[in-house]
């Protein structure tokens, strides 16, 4: 039982790094750029009072458990802001992932590494109504924390109106569409002032 406890400590201990991952997403108050564990806990959040809004039913605990494991592999790999226009090879960053999820995921006792590497599999391929639902409420966070920072990384990127739609507005649509229609009329209004 110690050998357990002391590789889950040790994978709890990683996970900390991750608040020092610093995101191109500032605070509602825009006083700061978040960090990649605020914003895990604030999208885990974002589902469990969004649930109702997903498109076809979903099984909240598994989602919550998918955002608070997706953006582990940040430790590694970094982050890499969505509407960042800097040259980025997307296979790179993919195996740079792959790699740290196996490292990260890999400190964990055996049973705990398969089933949290398989959440983590299952959000990055968004295939499945929870990993659906997931990805929508993880692009919606941002979107509210701009709109509400009077377009902070927005305007930091240049970001467009078909960016927005493209990029975010797209993904948030498969899985939670009233939330994305919600969340359009403040993003015309930004826009459009």
């Amino acid at each position: 039982m110690s050998d357990r406890i002391d590789q889950q400590l040790s994978f709890l201990i990683e996970a900390d790094k991750l608040k020092s991952v610093i995101r191109g997403t500032t605070l509602n108050d825009n006083s700061r750029h978040e960090n990649s564990g605020e914003h895990s806990w604030h999208i885990a959040l974002y589902a469990l009072v969004m649930a109702e809004h997903a498109t076809k039913a979903i099984n909240v605990d598994r989602v919550i458990k998918m955002l608070l494991l997706h953006d582990l592999v940040e430790i590694d790999a970094g982050d890499v802001p969505i509407h960042s226009d800097a040259a980025r090879d997307p296979a790179a960053q993919d195996a740079a992932e792959q790699a740290a999820a196996d490292r990260i995921f890999g400190l964990l006792p055996v049973d705990q590494c398969t089933a949290f590497r398989a959440l983590w599999d299952e959000f990055e391929a968004a295939e499945t109504d929870d990993a659906i639902f997931a990805k929508s409420i993880d692009r919606v966070q941002p979107v509210v924390s701009n709109l509400e920072a009077g377009g902070a990384s927005w305007i930091t990127y240049n970001v467009t109106r078909q960016q927005v739609q493209s990029r975010v507005g797209d993904k948030v649509m498969r899985g939670a569409p009233a939330i994305w229609i919600a969340l359009k009329t403040r993003i015309d209004a930004w826009f459009d002032a």
